[in-house]
């Protein structure tokens, strides 16, 4: 029953955890101080292309586009620069007249020739027609591009200056002036650009970056007029280094900059006016994000007070906090047996993922959009939710295994001697397996301590008379109990054996146990797990799979430690709801159930789809955590791959058909708990598969960068964020759960995740098969196989080796070609070499499977 109190309190500790996110959306964004903006400053950069406008495409913005935009600057200042005469742009100085702007006219100066001529003739024209032209600068880093030599440069300088009668010079970083002194003696002025960011000098140190610069010029050049033709900062894109593009620093930097300039005098132009996504081409994202107003005319931080990160911040953070009830709310709807750590502990991770959410969707909407970012967008807005679901399913069932107060469904042993005892039909399918094993599974059968009960062998399709022939005499000296059977042709795989001994099955038996032919059955299996079939409900009753060779070898003890995750927490939990997954072996079934069902030959993992069928007639299943059989585990890195490939491929395939009953719940009795059980069960095994997506986008992307450093960026924080956030909670999640739920070492359950790890582009790739194909062949797990040598145990793991030198060689490439890294570029290696991790695991299991067993398998086959 629900204490009275625990509604109160958890009350009280989700409004503590929002108080602390809240807090936590404050402290963050802390008022910081700055200087108001001046009521003039002295200049703008104006670019006046507006949404949808390019000059690389001839789309230019109308007058009227540039009136609007000379009115808006002109509160604020008397000057502008310009960049170019083409098209429209050339319509600026007469437009200025209108506000009484002055116009320092620009002419672009490239590789283009043709152009260079109709840039310089009509800028002639306009500087001798238009009063508002009061200087020109003959190209903007022209030589700093490599796209003109010096003396081509002087030569168009000097025809300027000869053809009109205002000042003329050149506009370059800084350092080029220095590095060109004969260029000073050509021009009216020097027009020099410091911008630190390029320079990747932190936005608290910029200020006075720039003002050592300006005197180092004014030293260098004292007979000259020093124009400081680009200030700026941006407010998105890349960091160099510990140069942070943010709103918040272009604010704090550009509030500061212009009032240390206004004070001593100096003639500036602040680059820019307005946002230009047309640039990021060139630039890099960073490129669209310098302007003082959005592409919108929208100024982009405050000019006065003190600054905030993120103005909307209260807005946010009660979004976070909504969305995480929410959340909250779905995850307690049957949590009544939660206990109070439980129930922080879910709070605490739906704030989390609410918050960042949230974050994530903001920092999006800073954004601009092209085609490309609103694909990626939106793939990452869908890949983030899956996240944050999967997530949430994962805390879960982390805290389910965890803090449950009592277990609802408990499932011991039936020990009584008056215990209901019908008759059971024990099944054993097998193909093509070691006759001496099998043998030794039926000697297990023959021990068992229970009155009334049979074996069936069912050997399917085994060619060599060698191989079935020594186990069907064996059964006959078993004695009557045991009947083999060798069918072949017979279609069906493992599903189409286990319907076709069902007619072979004594009249009078009421259940059916099924075992896979290497197990050994302990004696009192079916004395302590059939009366169970005494409740009319119960249609399944489940034992774990559990293995006798984990010790055998290192690879087999990573094996059996990551088995024992599934059989020992997940299925635990599912049993509370009523929703384990049936697997072939160690089940028992009622009899009239599976003669009314069948087993499905069209799935791979027929005994995963009947379990399903079972719960949507409306019955139900237990399962008992006490191991009653132990088999032997895959023996190569190969077979485990295989096996787990066909558990991933089956999910999908069960999944598609009973779409409209796990989705919807159409059309069955299922309740939502098995529902839900059944589909965030299988979540994390999709997220394997969509990873694919996101480690071949990162390769591509981490390609660019190094093709074209300049041009591509390091992808933005976003992108990269729920990837590693999903990897780094799934392992974290597996080492505490396994050392608190399983009870293992810690060295063990670092071995479960290594094994886990490993097998992630196995399943991957079954969910994507899965998802594009109806059916495959099923393929057993052999066992007691011949080891792998090194060379072939490599070959096993060709595909993963492949990916993980691709991932680490697009890592290394970055940190070699870029100069100066930064922070962002670090994060991206850090991504990529974490989602080398699983390769890298595959690798380590598939070496571990060529290495000599301790033991001969055979010899712990004989153990119990």
């Amino acid at each position: 029953m629900n204490h009275p109190t625990r509604p109160l309190l958890t009350l009280v500790i989700v409004v503590a955890i929002a108080a602390l996110f809240i807090g936590a959306w404050a402290l963050v964004n802390r008022p910081m101080p700055a200087p108001n903006w001046p009521e003039q400053v002295a200049g703008y950069s104006f670019s006046p292309f507006r949404p949808g406008q390019d000059p690389r495409d001839n789309r230019y913005p109308s007058d009227e586009d540039i009136r609007g935009d000379l009115q808006l600057v002109s509160g604020q200042t008397n000057n502008i620069r310009t960049y170019s005469v083409e098209g429209s742009q050339a319509d600026i100085p007469r437009l200025a007249e209108e506000f009484g702007l002055r116009v320092t006219l620009g002419v672009w100066i490239s590789t283009d020739l043709e152009r260079n001529e109709r840039e310089i003739t009509r800028a002639i024209e306009l500087a001798n027609q238009s009063r508002s032209v009061v200087r020109v600068l003959v190209g903007n880093e022209a030589l700093y591009r490599g796209e003109i030599e010096p003396e081509a440069l002087i030569a168009y300088i000097r025809r300027v200056r000869e053809a009109v009668k205002v000042p003329v010079s050149t506009s370059e970083q800084w350092h080029i002036w220095q590095e060109h002194p004969q260029l000073a003696r050509e021009v009216d002025l020097i027009a020099a650009h410091i911008l630190p960011y390029w320079e990747f000098i932190p936005r608290q140190h910029a200020t006075a970056f720039v003002l050592e610069r300006v005197q180092d010029l004014k030293k260098q050049f004292p007979g000259k007029p020093l124009l400081l033709s680009e200030v700026g900062w941006p407010s998105n894109g890349r960091a160099r280094g510990p140069a942070e593009a943010s709103p918040a620093d272009q604010a704090i930097y550009l509030r500061t900059l212009v009032n240390a300039l206004n004070l001593r005098g100096y003639n500036y132009f602040i680059i820019e006016a307005f946002d230009q996504p047309w640039k990021m081409d060139d630039e890099g994202s960073v490129g669209a994000y310098w302007g003082v107003w959005n592409l919108e005319r929208q100024p982009k931080f405050a000019f006065s007070g003190p600054v905030i990160a993120i103005p909307q911040w209260r807005l946010l953070a009660i979004g976070s906090a909504v969305l995480a009830v929410l959340a909250l709310t779905l995850l307690l709807i049957d949590g009544s047996n939660l206990r109070t750590h439980g129930r922080a502990f879910l709070a605490l991770v739906a704030f989390a993922f609410g918050s960042l959410l949230v974050w994530m969707a903001y920092d999006y909407s800073l954004q601009y959009a092209t085609w490309f970012t609103l694909t990626v967008g939106a793939l990452l807005g869908v890949g983030a939710l899956g996240v944050f679901i999967v997530l949430l399913t994962e805390a879960h069932e982390l805290a389910e295994t965890v803090w449950l107060s009592r277990r609802r469904r408990p499932f011991p042993p039936v020990t009584r001697d008056d215990a209901y005892r019908p008759k059971v039909s024990v099944h054993v399918p097998c193909y093509n397996e070691p006759p001496d094993m099998l043998k030794r599974t039926l000697d297990a059968l023959s021990r068992l301590d229970y009155p009334d009960f049979e074996v069936l062998v069912i050997d399917n399709n085994t060619k060599d008379p060698a191989v079935w022939q020594p186990v069907q005499a064996h059964c006959e000296r078993l004695g009557p109990r045991f009947r083999f059977f060798h069918v072949a042709p017979l279609e069906g795989f493992k599903g189409g054996a286990l319907n076709w001994v069902l007619p072979h099955t004594a009249p009078d038996a009421e259940v059916i146990a099924v075992i896979d032919a290497d197990y050994c059955v302990e004696p009192d299996w079916l004395r302590h797990m059939v009366p169970h079939f005494a409740d009319p409900k119960i249609a399944v009753v489940q034992s774990p799979q559990d293995f006798r060779d984990g010790e055998a070898s290192t690879f087999k003890r990573l094996c059996y430690a990551e088995y024992k995750g599934f059989f020992h927490i997940g299925m635990v939990t599912r049993n509370e709801r009523d929703a384990i997954i049936q697997h072939g072996t160690m089940t028992m079934t009622r009899r009239s159930v599976l003669d009314a069902l069948g087993w499905a030959d069209w799935c791979i993992t027929e005994d995963a789809e009947l379990g399903l069928r079972v719960f949507e007639q409306g019955l139900s299943a237990g399962y008992s955590e006490r191991s009653y059989g132990r088999g032997l585990m895959p023996d190569t890195f190969s077979d485990y791959k295989k096996q787990r490939f066909r558990w991933a491929y089956g999910a999908i395939q069960i999944m598609k058909h009973h779409a409209r009953c796990l989705l919807l719940g159409k059309d069955c009795q299922l309740t939502s708990g098995q529902r839900y059980h059944f589909i965030a069960g299988w979540l994390p095994w999709i997220a394997d598969g969509l990873n694919i997506f996101f480690t071949l986008g990162a390769l591509l992307w981490s390609a660019a960068m190094i093709i074209v450093p300049q041009r591509v960026d390091p992808p933005l924080l976003i992108f990269a964020l729920p990837p590693l956030a999903l990897f780094v909670f799934k392992v974290g999640k597996m080492l505490y759960l396994y050392r608190r739920a399983v009870g293992v070492s810690l060295t063990d359950a670092l071995y479960a995740a290594v094994a886990g790890l490993a097998l992630s582009y196995t399943i991957a790739k079954a969910v994507l098969f899965g998802f594009v194909t109806r059916s495959i062949p099923f393929f057993r797990t052999p066992k007691l196989a011949s080891r792998s040598g090194l060379f072939k145990a490599l070959a096993e793991a060709r595909e993963e080796v492949f990916v993980m030198l691709l991932l680490w060689c697009a890592a290394a490439g970055l940190l070699l070609t870029e100069d100066n890294p930064g922070g962002d570029l670090y994060f991206w290696v850090l991504v990529l070499l974490v989602q080398s991790l699983p390769y890298l695991a595959a690798l380590i299991m598939a070496l571990l499977s060529s290495l000599p067993a301790r033991e001969r398998v055979e010899t712990l086959a004989t153990e119990g």
